[in-house]
Order: C-alpha cells, then sequence, then structure tokens
C-alpha cells in the first residue's frame, strides 16, 4: 500500500469504518479478478490501489445520507451518487513522489470516477457504456457487488455466496461486463475471499 493510499483510507475510515473495510475487501477481491485475467504485476498493484480507495468521496457525502440505517430516497441517491466524482477529485488531487512516478495514477483516477458505470450505458457519472468503461472500473464494479451483496446493512441482511452470484448473474451484461463475470464466477470458488455461510472471510 503507497503513502497516498495509506493517508486517503485512513481518512476514510476517520469518517466510516464500514466504508474503509468495505475498501479492503473489494482490493483483494479486484485483485484476484486482476490476476484471473493475466494483468501484469504493475497493473495488479496499481488495480489494487484503485479498488481499496474506490470509495473515497464517500467522505464528502452528508452524515444523514452516508450514514441511514435503511434504503435511501430518490434524493439521497442522488446526493449518494456524487461519490464517485468526488473521489477521483480526492485522488486526482494527492502529491507525492511516489504518486508521480505512477505511469498509472491517470488510470487509478478514472477506475474510481467510473466504477459505478453499467456495461449496458445506464450507470453513473457519464453513462459509459461497453468497452468505453475502463478495465480497471468494470473489474472493481464486479468486486463491489459481490462484497455488497455479502454484507450485513442496517436494512437488509447479507446474501449467502450463492445468492449473491444469483442476483449478480440476473445483471450479467446490463451492469457488469459479461466476460469478467464469467471470469469471475470461475475464479471465486476457489478464493480464500469467498463467502462462507453468511461470514466473510477476512
Amino acid at each position: 500500500m503507497s503513502q497516498v493510499d495509506r493517508a486517503i483510507h485512513a481518512a476514510v475510515e476517520a469518517r466510516d469504518e464500514h466504508t474503509a473495510l468495505h475498501g479492503l475487501q473489494v482490493a483483494r477481491l479486484s485483485e484476484e479478478l486482476g490476476r484471473a485475467l493475466a494483468l501484469d504485476a504493475d497493473d495488479i498493484d496499481a488495480l489494487r490501489e484503485a479498488a481499496h480507495i474506490h470509495d473515497v468521496g464517500k467522505i464528502g457525502i452528508p452524515d444523514q445520507v452516508l450514514l441511514k440505517p435503511a434504503p435511501l430516497t430518490l434524493r439521497e441517491w442522488e446526493i449518494m451518487k456524487n461519490h464517485s466524482a468526488l473521489g477521483a477529485r480526492i485522488v486526482a488531487a494527492q502529491s507525492s513522489p511516489h504518486w508521480e512516478a505512477m505511469h498509472a495514477s491517470s488510470k487509478i483516477v478514472n477506475a474510481v470516477l467510473h466504477h459505478h458505470e453499467h456495461f449496458a450505458g445506464t450507470g453513473y457519472p457519464d453513462g459509459l457504456a461497453g468497452d468505453a468503461i475502463p478495465l480497471w472500473s468494470r473489474i472493481i464494479l464486479i468486486a463491489d457487488c459481490y462484497d455488497a451483496l455479502t454484507e450485513t446493512r442496517a436494512y437488509r441482511a447479507s446474501l449467502t455466496h450463492e445468492d449473491a452470484l444469483e442476483v449478480m448473474s440476473g445483471e450479467r451484461g446490463r451492469v457488469s461486463d459479461p466476460e469478467l463475470f464469467d471470469v469471475f464466477v470461475r475464479s471465486i470458488e476457489c478464493s480464500r475471499w469467498k463467502v462462507t455461510g453468511r461470514e466473510r472471510n477476512g
């Protein structure tokens, strides 16, 4: 984890521990999927960094929205959707020798910005579709969905591994990249991060 990554993660943790733990798990799952896709070592390192801090923009979301123990209203959801653009601006503003030396820094910014784009073009913030969505964003989206579905929220119980994959399968090609999702389904079965019962492995 780089100094930039550690600083951003610490800021997120101070704001909301749940978001910080989610970022760690999404980073683990994204790294595994990146390895299954045979990405090179440098790309996997940068992908892991992007995934770890993908929700940093949530530090700019008001408490009554971010920490609400119930489903969001439509108006609150519009506020929450700002977190990807906020996060990209925060990440882009970082300055350190490590960050400036990283050839992938702009790709990390774009991965954070677009991690809620849907394969069919119905996501946000820009409504990108298909291969126009950065690869790392498409990877992070799958890891993000799996972890979100299998963690307990104040307003709903967690799903089992099997139930989560069933939900995600129904969104294959509409929300997730279908080819990446198929790789994820194969790789998660032998992953140490596969949810067993209703408990995460951490």
